[in-house]
């Protein structure tokens, strides 16, 4: 190697530092040394050679020959060269070293640019403060957020205050229909999720529209471009996924605006119309219990902003109270969440249990009608768990619960404690062990088809948000 490139040196030196080919003796098919040009100086590439091979390459290069220097740059097309450069002098030298660091640096900032993606997105409807349409969108901010902000702050109020710096004008297209009395009459006084809004408001493009006109007003029409083509009816998607869940929520606010009385040829700063201010900038904080949290305040508003506040809902899911709250986690297999609370209103009572609601399959969340009963319960657990071998512990309801002594079990501030840290899992139990709360023998897992109950009745198994 050392030979190879001290030929080149002097084959360079002889012909005056004329562009030529060189070809030595490590030639094969895939390995060459070729002359060409690099910030202005003769410089030998390097082609086909192995990770060790350009290594000693290097090596070979720093310690022999001091009027060369062995560089890593970017080519055409982005593709990564290596190169032998020779230079006239030591101040030559250097300044060939600093052009090489300008051009590293250069495109290690293209590519944090690149990798940057929809960061600018974002960056870009925040510096011109556009009106942002979701539908139940709250988790939709947090997400975006935490991704493209910084970390989520510790309550909803703080929260609050900081969305509103990037996204000053919000609105909940939820929030819309279930506020305004023409458009909930519209919905028949039903579900108002983004699929059946889509279908009834826009019936020519959704799929199962249950309308041919609504109420007298003419549809708006949306165009949506693809591949650089525009259509007026877009229906290639599916619910759930993002592109064509923002198609409806876009499709959704524009009828809404339609049914309003909003024209968008004459409305120039739709944040600013007066027939939008009551809605915007409320977003449902929690769809189970219909609380509204008003994002220019950061207070919760408890009632709804119109009259179509749903009682049945209500009635079903009841407020969710933290401090009234114990989380279990890694019960054994097929446990599920009636035979949780049945054995629970054993020992506390058959009104004690207000809501069980499975976290994920590893863990649920089982709120008590008393607070006392929180401390009760992981007293008489660990109770228990201590004396797993007696007559009372093996007879006990709860030895359903703790057999085996898989289950734990704790109070809210320490969910929200094992969720807070740093370290990141996708299950439950599984946070809960990287953070340093083990089970006694394992992780057993709750099975998937967990349901929340309530008393007297089976609700939805969808957890607080």
């Amino acid at each position: 190697m050392k030979y190879t490139v001290s030929e080149w040196r002097a084959g360079l030196l002889h012909e005056g530092k004329s562009g030529f080919e060189f070809r030595g003796s490590l030639n094969t098919m895939n390995q060459t040394f070729q002359t060409t040009f690099f910030q202005m100086r003769p410089s030998l590439v390097l082609n086909g050679f192995s990770s060790r091979q350009l290594r000693l390459i290097k090596l070979v290069t720093e310690k022999d020959f001091k009027d060369l220097a062995y560089v890593h740059v970017t080519g055409e097309n982005s593709v990564a060269q290596k190169l032998i450069v020779y230079t006239d002098s030591i101040s030559d030298r250097d300044l060939l070293m600093s052009e090489v660091k300008a051009c590293q640096k250069k495109d290690s900032l293209l590519k944090i640019k690149s990798a940057i993606g929809f960061r600018h997105v974002i960056d870009l409807l925040s510096s011109e403060k556009k009106l942002i349409v979701g539908h139940n969108c709250f988790l939709d901010l947090a997400h975006v957020y935490s991704k493209f902000v910084g970390p989520l702050p510790l309550t909803a109020e703080e929260f609050a205050s900081a969305v509103r710096k990037y996204f000053p004008h919000i609105i909940d297209t939820k929030v819309l229909i279930n506020s305004n009395d023409d458009l909930f009459r519209l919905m028949r006084k039903g579900s108002t999720s983004l699929s059946k809004a889509f279908g009834v408001l826009c019936p020519p493009i959704g799929p199962g529209g249950t309308s041919s006109d609504v109420a007298g007003n003419p549809h708006v029409k949306v165009e949506v471009q693809v591949d650089d083509q525009r259509f007026s009816n877009w229906n290639s998607g599916a619910k759930h996924e993002a592109g064509y869940d923002a198609f409806m929520t876009g499709s959704v606010f524009s009828q809404s605006c339609r049914n309003l009385g909003i024209d968008f040829d004459s409305v120039l700063n739709l944040p600013q119309n007066e027939k939008l201010q009551k809605y915007i900038n409320h977003l449902y904080l929690s769809w189970n219990n219909k609380d509204i949290i008003d994002l220019k305040t950061g207070k919760i508003i408890v009632e709804s902003l119109g009259s179509n506040n749903n009682t049945s809902t209500k009635r079903r899911n009841p407020k969710f109270v933290f401090s009234n709250t114990v989380l279990l986690w890694g019960p054994p297999s097929k446990l599920r969440a009636k035979d949780i609370r049945d054995c629970l209103c054993k020992v506390f009572g058959a009104g004690s249990i207000i809501s069980i609601c499975h976290l994920d399959e590893t863990a649920a969340f089982v709120q008590f009608s008393k607070e006392e009963l929180v401390s009760d319960f992981l007293e008489l657990k660990d109770s228990l768990e201590r004396e797993k071998n007696s007559p009372v512990s093996i007879l006990h309801p709860l030895s359903k619960i703790l057999e085996g002594g898989f289950v734990r079990a704790a109070n809210y501030e320490m969910y929200k404690d094992i969720c807070g840290s740093s370290l990141s899992q996708v299950l439950f139990a599984e946070q809960a062990e990287a953070v340093g709360v083990k089970p006694k023998a394992g992780v057993v897992k709750l099975a998937v088809e967990v349901d929340s109950y309530y008393p007297n009745e089976q609700v939805s198994d969808s957890c607080m948000k």
